[in-house]
């Protein structure tokens, strides 16, 4: 691998560098080991991708990591407030970050791992003691493979109902992000039509989102379309087949929201296991360590294909475990509780003001 003379060796190389990576990272500062971020896109790109109005369902507590205060007055901070809250952390620390560098390979050697990258300038090369894959799964949206599926009023995510106001918006799926869209784009003027495969919304949806949508449907305010898939992307219209023959849907814009697939392939080529079916790479869950020693994997990653499974309110402690077993050989642990005012340069905390 070209370019490696001379390279520094980090303690832990961090694939992704949204919360879980942060965490990841923050957790390794403050036990003292060197640390690099690398993502394919800017700093917390999942969460700069949600949709704008977006408010987490999670409180502020359940967000929190490396000790630091999610300081906000809200109970359950918004979409904005998430994204200025982790990147104070990632500040706060001194996290070192290569963003817009796309990794490509992982590969052990005898002190470690060398890690190239694909920049917007040119190859990049990194060295490592151990690695911690935390890519998440925002990045790749599911297809439903149909003509006129790239036109450009097609989407694969949500982020905004404002411009559809008065529009016909056609939403391809009934999990979370369908429903949530829906009603969205409903609230904002859309005339939204709900285009689902099964004969209901997915069970997956969350309980408080459920009873609004089929509140919604029952009274025709968002129309609906179960047992139905889309063939085709037409100019002005979505084509469906139902049991009952075809239909076209006019519309102004159309967004495809059936799901996520898990990113696997840098773990299969680094040699882990990954399941077949589930998508679920082999893993220890208490250090979140592979078979591979010294690469790990944290965050949605290790759900698979369900990646409803894992947010970062239940992956926040994935960093800690994951420097604890780093530390073991040292005879270190984090597990200590740490101030807050100790986590930063100056002692300095996170106030008010910065977090909203």
């Amino acid at each position: 691998m070209s370019g490696l003379t001379g390279a520094p060796v980090r303690d832990l190389l961090v694939v992704g560098a949204g919360p879980t990576g942060i965490a990841i990272g923050a957790e390794a500062r403050r036990a003292g080991l060197s640390v690099l971020l690398v993502d394919r896109g800017p700093l917390l790109a999942s969460l700069v991708d949600f949709p704008i109005e977006m408010t987490f369902f999670t409180t502020r507590e359940r967000l929190e990591i490396a000790g630091v205060p999610f300081a906000v007055p809200e109970d359950k901070p918004n979409r904005r407030q998430a994204i200025v809250y982790y990147q104070a952390v990632a500040r706060a620390f001194g996290l070192e970050i290569e963003r817009h560098c796309d990794i490509v390979s992982i590969r052990r050697t005898d002190g470690g791992f060398e890690v190239a990258g694909r920049a917007r300038d040119g190859a990049r090369s990194f060295r490592a003691r151990a690695v911690a894959v935390a890519t998440g799964y925002f990045t790749n949206p599911l297809r439903l493979g149909v003509p006129g599926e790239g036109l450009p009023w097609v989407h694969a995510r949500f982020r905004d109902p404002l411009p559809h106001s008065g529009e016909r918006v056609v939403v391809i799926g009934a999990g979370n992000s369908g429903a949530e869209a829906a009603l969205e784009l409903f609230r904002r003027g859309a005339q939204v039509t709900l285009v689902h495969r099964g004969t209901e919304p997915k069970p997956t949806i969350k309980y408080w989102v459920r009873p609004d949508l089929e509140n919604r449907i029952a009274e025709g305010s968002i129309a609906v379309r179960f047992s139905a898939t889309v063939v085709g992307f037409l100019e002005g219209s979505v084509e469906i087949a139902r049991q009952g023959g075809r239909e076209r849907l006019p519309a102004e814009a159309a967004y495809v929201l059936i799901g996520y697939a898990p990113e696997t392939g840098l773990l299969s080529d680094a040699g882990v296991l990954v399941d077949g079916v589930t998508g679920v790479p082999l893993f220890d869950p208490e250090s979140c360590e592979t078979p591979v020693p010294g690469l790990y994997v944290a965050g949605t990653v290790q759900s698979g294909k369900e990646t409803q499974r894992i947010f970062i309110e239940n992956s926040r402690d994935h960093g800690a475990r994951i420097v604890n077993h780093l530390l073991k050989g040292r005879g270190t642990s984090i597990a200590a509780e740490v101030s807050a005012h100790s986590l930063f340069p100056g002692g300095a905390e996170l106030s008010n003001k910065e977090s909203r």
